[in-house]
């Protein structure tokens, strides 16, 4: 079985959704440690051809929490982010089979940004087709006590892991011969951007799974999929 673990990101770019769709299970890292100015609850769409962060406002967020420890702030800044990509996008060629699956996201009740990003993960993969199975730490396996490469072996052992796989930036992070010692293949995936048609005089890559989707819709999304 092929198995990646990942912290939850906000609409991540297509990178992420390529790591999902290579494995069987997707397991989501939530209960480990917030980061600042990281992916965990922003992101970045084409706002008059340049690229611009959104953001998901959190409540009293810090890097001494879990991120599953962490509320969703209670402003209206769902309505919003609908606005704003309303009229980033209400032009665009799949504007209409896309925002209504970004407005449930967006919309779906709940006031833990764990939650909400394990929804949205859901939601968006069930919509672009991909049939990975996923699990959140904080609700499965116990093992906080470990860190590190330590806890993401035990988690490949207990799911009985022939591969791990991991996006290319974790190369630094792992030691190959620990996860052979462990009977684990180590493997490592870096996406291939394919330009696509956006509202911009260059492509630019590694912008949020929004972009993509309204741009390219799901049957344009395939073969994307497989370009890493």
């Amino acid at each position: 079985m092929k198995l990646a673990i990942m912290q939850p990101y906000f609409f991540p770019y297509l990178g992420y959704f390529q790591l999902i769709h290579a494995v069987d299970k997707f397991v989501i890292f939530d209960d480990v440690n917030y980061i600042n100015k990281g992916w965990i609850n922003r992101n970045r769409i084409l706002v008059n051809q340049q690229p611009c962060y959104f953001i998901m406002p959190l409540k009293q967020a810090s890097q001494n929490k879990l991120i599953c420890d962490i509320d969703l702030d209670s402003s209206n800044w769902r309505d919003k982010l609908l606005k704003t990509i309303a009229n980033t996008y209400r032009k665009s060629p799949f504007f209409a089979d896309v925002f209504p699956v970004i407005e449930k996201i967006i919309l779906f009740k709940t006031e833990n940004v764990a939650d909400f990003l394990a929804n949205q993960l859901l939601e968006l993969s069930k919509f672009i087709g991909i049939k990975t199975e996923f699990v959140l730490t904080s609700r499965v396996y116990e093992n906080q006590s470990l860190s590190g490469q330590e806890r993401i072996i035990d988690i490949c052992k207990r799911e009985k892991t022939d591969v791990y796989l991991n996006a290319i930036g974790g190369q630094t992070l792992y030691d190959s011969k620990t996860f052979s010692d462990a009977e684990i293949e180590l493997q490592f995936i870096e996406m291939k951007p394919l330009p696509y048609p956006q509202k911009s005089t260059e492509f630019v890559p590694y912008l949020s799974i929004i972009d993509v989707l309204m741009n390219v819709g799901v049957e344009g999304i395939k073969e994307h999929l497989n370009a890493f």
